[in-house]
C-alpha cells in the first residue's frame, strides 16, 4: 500500500530502506491530495461495477443472454487483478503520478472503445484491456500516499482511499442504472470515459511530480516482488487480505441471489440495505484519529474477528427466522465498518515489510485482495441457496484471516 507507514505500524521493514527522492521531497496538502485520490479511485474502482445494472440491454445488443453478458466483469476482473502485477513495480521504476496519469488516460480510451463494441466477443477483449489499464491506478496511489503524506496522517489518508474503493461498489451501479434508464447503455460507459480523461488533468495539477530510479531497471523493479513473496510475514499478510473482498462480496452476492432473509422484506429492501451501507464506509476514515492509537495488527486481527462475528450472528439468527429488516442493517452495518477498518490496515502492514519496493509490494496486496473478491461469489453459490451457510462461510473465512495476520505479526516480530 524509508518512511514506508505511520508510526503505528506493527511490522518493521526488513532491511533499512535507503531514502527514495519521494521520500526526501516535502511533504504534499493532506486534504488537497486525499480528496482528489479518493474521487479519481472512486472513479476507477467503480469501472468493476457500472455493467452490472446494464447487462440486459448489453444482451439485447449483442444477442446473447444476460448471464452470457456477465462475462465482461469477468473479463474486467481478470486484466484489473493481472495489471497490479506490472503497474506497481513499475511506478517503483518510472514514478507514481507517471503510472498513475499514462494508466488513466489509456483506461478513457478504453472505456469509450466499449461502448462501440459490436459483439460479446469483442466486448469482454475490450474490457480485459480496460481492468489491465485501470490496475495503473491502486498501487500507485496508495504508495505515493506512503511516501508523501505526513506519517502521522498517513492512516487516515490510506483509510479514506480504501474505503473510496468500497462506496464505488454502490456508487458505480447506481450512476450506470441511471443513465441506462435515461439513455441507454452505450453513454454510461461514454460518461465515464469522459471523467477519466478529466481525472488525467486533475492528477496531473494536484498531484507533485515524482522522479524516477535511474539506477533501477524495470527488470530488477519487478524482481523485487519475486523477492518480496520470500519474507514470511508478508506472505501470511498477503494471505490474511484475501479474506477482505471475499468474505464482503460474498455476503453481499448470497444477499443477491437468495434474497433479503428477513421479515418484512420487499422487492427494494436489497438496494435499500445497499444504500445504507454508505455510512458506514465514510464512518471508518472519521474515526482513523482513534483508530491510529491502535497498532495495524490491532485493526487488522480486530476487524477480521468483527466481521466473522457478525456473519456469525447473521447465520444464527437466519437460520432460526429471527431477524427483521432493521436488524440485518445493523448487524450488515457493523460488518461493513469492520471490512472497512480491516483493509488500511493491511495495506499499512504490507507497505510497511517492503522497503524501498514499496510499489511491487502494494501491487502484490491488491493483486490478492481482488483475487478474493473473485471467489466471493463462488463462495456464494457453492452455499447451495442457502444465506445461513453463506455467512458460516464468510465467519471461517474472516476467522482464517484474523489467524494468518496474528502468525504474520509473530513472524515479523521474531525476525
Amino acid at each position: 500500500m524509508t518512511t514506508a507507514a505511520s508510526p503505528s505500524s506493527s511490522a518493521p521493514a526488513p532491511t533499512p530502506a535507503p531514502a527514495s527522492p519521494e521520500s526526501a521531497a516535502a511533504h504534499v496538502p493532506f486534504f488537497r491530495t486525499v480528496l482528489t485520490l479518493c474521487a479519481v479511485g472512486l472513479l476507477v474502482v467503480s469501472q468493476l461495477f457500472t455493467v452490472l445494472p446494464v447487462l440486459l440491454p448489453l444482451a439485447e445488443s449483442w444477442g446473447t443472454t444476460p448471464s452470457a453478458a456477465g462475462w465482461t466483469a469477468t473479463a474486467f476482473g481478470c486484466g484489473y487483478a493481472s495489471g497490479f502485477l506490472f503497474s506497481g513495480p513499475l511506478s517503483d521504476r518510472f514514478g507514481r503520478r507517471l503510472v498513475m496519469t499514462v494508466g488513466l488516460a489509456l483506461t478513457a480510451a478504453a472505456t469509450a472503445a466499449v461502448a462501440a463494441a459490436p459483439s460479446l466477443l469483442a466486448g469482454c477483449a475490450i474490457r480485459a484491456v480496460q481492468g489491465l489499464c485501470a490496475a495503473a491506478f491502486a498501487p500507485s496511489a496508495f504508495a505515493y500516499i506512503a511516501e508523501r503524506i505526513e506519517p502521522t496522517r498517513r492512516l487516515a489518508a490510506m483509510t479514506w482511499l480504501t474505503s473510496s474503493f468500497f462506496t464505488a461498489s454502490v456508487l458505480g451501479q447506481v450512476y450506470a442504472q441511471f443513465v441506462a434508464d435515461v439513455a441507454g447503455w452505450e453513454p454510461v460507459f461514454l460518461g465515464c470515459a469522459a471523467a477519466l480523461a478529466g481525472a488525467v488533468l486533475l492528477l496531473r495539477g494536484v498531484l507533485e511530480g515524482d522522479r524516477a530510479r535511474p539506477t533501477t531497471s524495470v527488470g530488477d523493479a519487478f524482481r523485487a516482488m519475486g523477492r518480496l513473496l520470500t519474507v514470511p510475514s508478508l506472505v501470511l499478510h498477503l494471505l490474511a487480505t484475501v479474506s477482505v473482498l471475499c468474505g464482503f462480496v460474498a455476503l453481499f452476492t448470497g444477499l443477491q441471489v437468495v434474497g433479503v432473509p428477513a421479515a418484512g422484506a420487499g422487492s427494494g429492501t436489497l438496494s435499500a440495505l445497499r444504500a445504507a451501507m454508505l455510512p458506514a464506509m465514510v464512518l471508518v476514515p472519521l474515526c482513523a484519529r482513534w483508530l491510529v492509537r491502535l497498532s495495524a495488527a490491532a485493526r487488522v486481527i480486530g476487524g477480521q474477528l468483527l466481521a466473522g462475528v457478525m456473519a456469525g450472528v447473521m447465520a444464527l439468527l437466519t437460520l432460526d427466522g429471527e431477524i427483521g429488516v432493521i436488524g440485518l442493517g445493523v448487524l450488515l452495518f457493523v460488518f461493513v465498518f469492520a471490512v472497512g477498518v480491516t483493509a488500511p490496515g493491511l495495506v499499512e502492514s504490507v507497505s510497511a515489510q517492503a522497503g524501498p519496493a514499496r510499489g511491487a509490494a502494494v501491487a502484490l496486496y491488491t493483486f490478492v485482495l481482488f483475487l478474493g473478491a473473485s471467489a466471493g461469489p463462488r463462495l456464494a453459490v457453492a452455499a447451495n441457496g442457502s444465506f445461513a451457510v453463506v455467512c458460516v462461510a464468510v465467519a471461517v473465512v474472516y476467522a482464517a484471516g484474523a489467524l494468518f495476520a496474528a502468525l504474520g505479526r509473530c513472524t515479523a516480530g521474531s525476525r
